[in-house]
């Protein structure tokens, strides 16, 4: 009688999470249509829809357009709305990690420092090192600096005594601010003629995406993705504390460092490709727990699918803020971030 009642309750559950999920394909599918279509050329919506059609399946719809917009859709709006789906997704999606396996609300990669150390090693290569992997320098060199960055963190934590879940926060911003300094003599005594360039990435953009960059970031965020949605379980434990995640069998120090190299290596990727993009990673995971609850196997693919979808509004935003200027994305997410904090900090008892 008990598993003839379960089957019924096992359906509805597997009904709600396929229409959920569902919902959620169609949101994201509508966001990125609408951020290819407005620009300082706006598109219509019906165009759009043809050219992509048009180049997934050649043949299937009659061009009614000319090559121009078929090169504005595809070739130019297409690879960075794609771009900005895959940053904020990655930034959600270590967010929310990282806030578990702290215990810190306030837990970013942008707070921690991870994303200035990504910084730090891409402007390196821009400006000092060249180019000698191709173009795979800048984003191992990104990681590089992230993962520095993270084992600075850690090891400023242990030295001032700090436990990961209280203080790790005020010594991200510390090594971030530390890194940041010698980011900027990077850039004081890089080329003058390349500063705006690095200065303009330093603020956050994606107006140099194209298709064939897209894969790194997707070949990262792809598989790490999958673990850090694989340790849901553990991460939920973290979040009681490390006496309750060590009494289960977890080691502590051990999945900690785990999950912050993941968190360094999505972190540095996207830095690499995007630049400094701020405050995704805080929000992101505040804003789904308010829907989803707090159990990690929902809460990380859902704030993977809302910084994607912000990200991708945001993008858009900059792009018709000022057009036919190119407002870098990263004072967007910084106004919007900014409000969001101090939000957060007044609702908190």
């Amino acid at each position: 009688m008990a598993d003839a009642t379960a089957l019924p309750s096992l359906a509805r559950k597997i009904g709600t999470c396929t229409g959920i999920a569902l919902a959620a394909a169609a949101v994201l599918l509508v966001s990125v249509m609408v951020a290819v279509s407005v620009g300082a050329v706006a598109i219509p919506l019906a165009t759009v829809w043809g050219v992509a059609l048009d180049r997934i399946l050649p043949g299937i719809v009659t061009p009614g357009w000319s090559a121009g917009r078929a090169n504005i859709v595809w070739e130019i709006r297409f690879p960075r709305v794609v771009l900005a789906g895959l940053v904020g997704a990655g930034l959600g999606l270590v967010g929310a990690a990282l806030q578990s396996v702290t215990r810190n609300p306030l837990a970013d990669p942008h707070l921690l420092g991870i994303s200035s150390g990504g910084a730090f090693g891409a402007i390196a290569a821009l400006l000092h090192t060249g180019l000698f992997l191709g173009l795979l320098t800048v984003p191992l060199m990104a990681f590089g600096g992230a993962l520095v960055a993270t084992v600075l963190v850690l090891g400023v934590a242990q030295l001032a005594g700090a436990s990961s879940a209280d203080r790790l926060v005020l010594a991200g911003v510390a090594v971030s601010f530390v890194i940041m300094a010698g980011a900027n003599i990077l850039i004081f005594l890089g080329d003058p003629r390349a500063t705006h360039t690095v200065v303009f990435w330093m603020l956050g953009g994606l107006g140099l995406a194209q298709w064939s960059h897209l894969i790194w970031p997707m070949a990262v965020l792809l598989p790490c993705g999958f673990w850090l949605w694989a340790q849901a379980g553990r991460l939920n434990a973290m979040s009681l504390g490390d006496e309750t995640a060590a009494s289960l069998g977890i080691e502590v120090g051990r999945f900690r460092l785990a999950v912050f190299v993941a968190a360094a290596l999505i972190t540095g990727v996207m830095v690499a490709f995007s630049g400094l993009i701020g405050f995704v990673g805080l929000m992101m995971p505040h804003l789904v727990r308010l829907v989803v609850g707090g159990d990690n196997a929902r809460v990380l693919p859902a704030s993977a699918l809302a910084g994607a979808v912000f990200l991708i509004w945001a993008d858009a935003l900059a792009r018709v803020a000022v057009a036919p200027e190119d407002m870098p994305i990263g004072v967007v997410t910084g106004l919007v971030g900014g409000v969001f904090f101090i939000w957060m900090m007044a609702r908190r008892p």
